[in-house]
């Protein structure tokens, strides 16, 4: 349990530099993680601007929806 061996080192610089190897990989990786972020703030707020822009249905009180099933149905038995 000792340090790496060299084997060990020779692998881990073979990962990092496929995954941050090349010229501006990286700066270009996080401007795509940034533009990333910048579409899901503009999504989320598009969502609240629907969600106040739109008024919630208005339910009838019980009492009114009563009234108007018997007037419904008094309107149908006059035919």
């Amino acid at each position: 349990m000792g340090s790496f061996s060299a084997m060990h080192w020779l692998v881990v610089i073979a990962i990092g530099l496929l995954l941050f190897g090349g010229v501006g990989k990286l700066p270009r990786l996080m401007g795509d993680f940034a533009k990333g972020i910048k579409a899901f703030k503009a999504g989320m707020k598009e969502e609240e601007e629907t969600a106040t822009a739109t008024p919630a249905p208005q339910v009838a009180p019980p009492a009114a929806a009563a009234a108007s099933v018997q007037t419904e149905r008094h309107a149908a038995d006059r035919g």
